[in-house]
């Protein structure tokens, strides 16, 4: 049929709707005036203006009635959304399938994480290894944690017969961290719990006890004053927390922002790393066969990345990309482990390495263009077979104790949900252990890969999903997601929430943008500090490929990104206000200025460089600061910022002034909302309640601000060509 204008497509969705979103009837927002300060800081010769300053204080009562102030009014918009509910119970009804995790044995015994549907946490469940999976019984259940389920599991391990485990806990999603230990066979705490644990692994010394990080408790708010000397710990088991042994850190003169230790699987050998930031570590070695021993340095300097894999009796695997930007493996002996020492074994390729070991072989999963390849090779660097994967997409697990036969890996992209395959590590054969059965068909829907180019002529991959049949007419509501940042990869993975955008004729696009690490060390050096400008291109890039060739248009294109990505959403969006509708930043580093004075933000440095750098670096982050570049008599998108009021990681300070400043300087009739979850975190935990009512209220503001009544999968196809 002929081609209707938008405004008569909009007048003929909205006949017979309650609420019709024509201009002379949208939602009227009447905002709150937020107070100002006089706070001015001064960065080489030049003065900043701070009037939200006093929103950075958490535990102000102030603060509290801000943010709940600033809740109702969100809420009493997001209420009035017509379609909310619906996105809701599809979000419910999708989400309710059973998920199964990977099995992993210790002792006795084979664990898995199941959720049964809507469970707000997974459980872990457990069978005698030697018996049938269907006597499994429940070992360790979140969802008893407290009544909310806003109490979530972190690390689970064991020791190394088994029969004692130690596991953390976070409080309404807070990076703080308390550890429990159990008695594996009866279920049974037998200690007290360790406290005030942060960014920390659980390694296990054989039986008698285990290594884990933390920092000194901060003076001030535990959310957001600045923690920033890790320390590595050994608890020995019967003992208490008080009395355990500070084993690396502590020196006042070599500070260490990020501590961890490891132990080999022999339990010979305790490795540390030590980094001042996200990228780049110190790497020593303790032999833990001799008591007296002190630690080896293998490196000095944080110039790089390296850890050690596997080691087979003295002789260590290291995986680096110390002169290998890719990754490769490379083999050293215990007694001189320095660099000068070190033999290639697998050699750096054009693709990048993240490897694993299982049943004594190295599997070598290799990203070709942020998608997965996976080769298997034995101890002496021989390729043994490439491992025919179930379809294009992302991998996970490849990983299994050096006795074990077979071992369990996951496979997935943006239409597959997540599937587990059991591999036989000798015969390189895959079978499929546990799919999932959920209301959604892939085969309706099509993932492809294309490439544009950049502002500066980069070529950047992008992954575009959407319902097969697609008009390209310029009018599908799009969702373009981004990260660019911290050598984080994005690679394709199901989400219940994005199947449900898809259902409704969304498409979702998703750019590989440099700040990552999808195609090694210099594709993420080119998106950090003075080049982190090439991130933001990048995005931008991407939305006008999806414009030029009709997938979306302005009117139909939102902006998604969280944490690093929320500062990639909110330095486009003031950039360029005119190229999407909706803005969503979550969680988002938005402050350039001040982000390393809060809680471990100073190891962003590496990505982000500071403020207190030197002037020219001041000048480049002011420059694209969000918070410092919202101005005067401009339209910004419709915008919802969501944030967390437990988020240690970034604090919700960040969203607290950037949505004071946007809503005192928005131009026109955009909403300018703050959505501030309560008993949340940065992320990781939230519960599945939690989690599908924050999806309907930001897709039900997305589709009501492209000018939607009804959800699209309701409009007649005809009327929407």
């Amino acid at each position: 049929m002929k081609k209707l204008s938008l405004a008569i497509l909009l007048s003929v969705i909205f006949i017979g709707c309650k609420n019709d979103t024509t201009k002379s009837d949208r939602i009227i927002v009447n905002y709150n005036e937020t107070k100002k300060v006089d706070t001015v800081d001064t960065y080489f010769g030049v003065e900043v203006k701070d009037p939200y300053r006093w929103l950075e204080d958490d535990r102000s009562e102030e603060t509290s009635q801000w943010v709940e102030a600033e809740n109702k009014v969100t809420f009493d918009y997001l209420d009035k959304i017509p379609f909310r509910k619906e996105l809701k119970k599809r979000l419910s009804s999708l989400w309710n399938y059973e998920k199964i995790g990977a099995p992993f044995k210790e002792g006795d015994y084979t664990y898995f994480f199941k959720n049964d549907g809507l469970q707000n946490q997974y459980v872990v469940y457990r069978y005698k290894t030697a018996e049938d999976p269907d006597t499994a019984e429940v070992f360790l259940d979140p969802n008893t944690f407290n009544e909310e389920g806003t109490i979530s599991l972190g690390n689970l391990s064991f020791s190394e017969d088994g029969k004692v485990s130690a596991y953390s806990i976070s409080e309404g999603g807070s990076d703080w961290r308390k550890i429990l230990v159990m008695n594996a066979e009866t279920k049974e705490i037998i200690e007290d719990t360790l406290i005030d644990i942060k960014f920390s692994g659980l390694a296990w010394k054989a039986n008698d006890g285990f290594y884990y990080s933390s920092y000194d408790k901060p003076k001030g708010s535990e959310l957001s004053a600045k923690t920033d000397q890790h320390k590595l710990y050994y608890h020995k088991l019967g003992t208490s927390q008080k009395n355990d042994q500070l084993v690396f850190g502590g020196i006042a003169s070599e500070k260490h922002r990020y501590v961890g230790g490891s132990v080999s699987e022999d339990n010979r050998y305790l490795q540390v790393t030590a980094s001042t930031s996200t990228s780049g570590n110190k790497l020593f070695l303790k032999d833990l066969s001799k008591p007296s021993s002190k630690f080896v340095t293998i490196l000095d300097n944080t110039d790089y990345d390296s850890y050690i894999i596997e080691n087979v009796g003295s002789k260590l695997y290291i995986v680096t990309n110390r002169n290998a930007p890719n990754k490769k493996i490379v083999t050293v002996d215990a007694a001189n482990p320095g660099p000068e020492n070190w033999v290639d074994l697998i050699p750096e390729t054009k693709n990048v390495l993240s490897p694993n070991t299982a049943g004594g072989y190295f599997i070598a999963e290799y990203m070709v263009d942020a998608v997965s390849k996976v080769m298997q090779y034995d101890y002496n660097g021989k390729l043994i077979r490439e491992v025919e994967l179930p379809g294009v997409g992302s991998v996970g697990g490849f990983g299994a104790k050096i006795e074990e036969k077979e071992l369990y890996y996951s496979f997935t992209n943006y239409v597959v949900p997540g599937s587990i395959y059991k591999y036989n590590i000798e015969k390189g054969t895959s079978e499929v252990y546990s799919k999932p059965e959920i209301d959604f068909n892939p085969e309706n829907y099509e993932s492809k890969q294309i490439f544009y180019a950049s502002k500066d002529g980069t070529k950047v991959p992008m992954l575009i999903t959407y319902k097969k049949g697609l008009k390209m007419n310029g009018k599908n509501p799009t969702i373009l997601y981004g990260y660019g940042g911290f050598n984080i990869s994005i690679t394709p993975s199901f989400n219940i929430a994005n199947a449900v955008w898809m259902e409704q004729g969304g498409v979702l696009a998703v750019p590989n943008l440099r700040g990552g690490g999808e195609y090694g060390k210099e594709w993420h050096k080119a998106g950090t500090k003075m080049q982190k400008q090439n991130v933001f291109d990048d995005f931008i890039a991407a939305a006008e490929y999806l414009i030029a060739n009709k997938y979306t248009s302005s009117d139909f294109l939102a902006i998604r990104g969280g944490s690093n990505g929320g500062l990639l959403v909110g330095a486009t969006m003031t950039q360029r206000p005119d190229l999407m509708k909706v803005a969503l930043p979550a969680v988002g580093v938005l402050d350039m200025l001040r982000y390393h004075t809060f809680t471990a933000g100073a190891g962003w440095a590496y990505d982000f460089g500071t403020s207190e750098d030197n002037k020219e670096m001041f000048e480049y982050l002011k420059a694209y600061s969000p918070l410092h570049n919202i101005k005067d008599g401009v339209e910004y998108p419709a915008t919802l910022i969501t944030t967390a009021d437990h988020d240690d990681r970034v604090v919700p300070a960040h969203s607290f002034k950037f949505a004071a400043e946007l809503q005192a300087h928005q131009s026109g009739n955009n909403p300018t909302l703050i959505r501030i979850e309560t008993d949340a975190g940065h992320g990781a935990g939230t519960p599945v309640s939690k989690t599908i009512e924050q999806y309907a209220d930001i897709f039900g503001f997305t589709l009501y601000n492209m000018g939607y009544n009804v959800l699209p999968e309701k409009v007649n196809d005809d009327i929407k060509e």
